[in-house]
């Protein structure tokens, strides 16, 4: 059964029992699939991507297309399911509940030893995706975006690299590796290996992303192959 399958079963059961809101879908995903922590993360996963997604939307006050496009471009929705995703999009856009509340809820699914739980940094980094679409972030959607990473329990320095690799990646090559500009060519390529690992599609589905989400991880590596390219260019001349 498909992730987004899952997310069709908890949508019907809030609609038999009249609780169609964010807030009553996240009581329901605790009780969801009993015994099955990783189906429970994987289904908060394209939850938090969903509905984060359509409250974004509002950051800047404009739904555009293009906006749209990109939410369906990093969420490989099955045909059949798209009546449940751009349900929840809705009852997402509906809520009066605030984002920050909400993200903090979903950080409980996701926890890891040191504190900086790379799942939700995925998500984080789809919304980025999602922000940059028409080819301008908004300071409404950095706000937004900064508030998301702050209920998540996500520090600076993590923000900071999802940042740069959207926003000023190019021009800033050892940032998107998080990297100081004078790190020697051992240390960099060091990082560069750990990223590697860290975005294998192995490792991106042992911490609960949906294989359905695996547009990111593809886009997310071409920034980081790019940004290594450069520097080991600018170390070769």
């Amino acid at each position: 059964m498909g992730i987004l399958t899952n997310l069709g079963v908890l949508l019907q059961t809030l609609g038999a029992s009249g609780r169609a809101t964010l807030e009553g879908l996240v009581e329901a995903l605790k009780s969801a699939v009993v015994g099955d922590r990783e189906t429970r993360r994987r289904v908060a996963f394209s939850v938090a991507i969903i509905a984060l997604s359509a409250k974004m939307a509002k950051a800047d006050g404009i739904v555009s297309p293009e906006e749209v496009a990109a939410f369906r471009e990093i969420l490989d929705i099955p045909p059949e399911e798209l009546r449940n995703v751009f349900r929840l999009y809705d009852i997402a856009k509906q809520d009066t509940a605030g984002y920050q509340a909400y993200a903090q809820r979903l950080r409980g699914f996701c926890t890891c030893e040191d504190g900086q739980c790379r799942l939700l940094e995925d998500v984080l980094d789809g919304l980025f995706h999602i922000a940059k679409a028409d080819e301008l972030i908004h300071e409404s959607e950095i706000e937004f975006l900064a508030g998301v990473a702050t209920s998540f329990g996500l520090d600076e320095a993590a923000f900071e690299r999802i940042r740069v690799r959207h926003v000023h990646g190019p021009d800033d090559p050892y940032a998107v590796l998080g990297l100081d500009p004078d790190a020697p060519p051992a240390e960099t390529r060091k990082r560069y290996l750990t990223l590697v690992r860290e975005n294998h599609p192995d490792r991106l589905a042992s911490r609960g992303v949906p294989d359905e989400f695996m547009f990111i991880a593809t886009e997310r590596m071409k920034a980081i192959n790019a940004a290594y390219s450069q520097i080991s260019g600018k170390s070769a001349a």
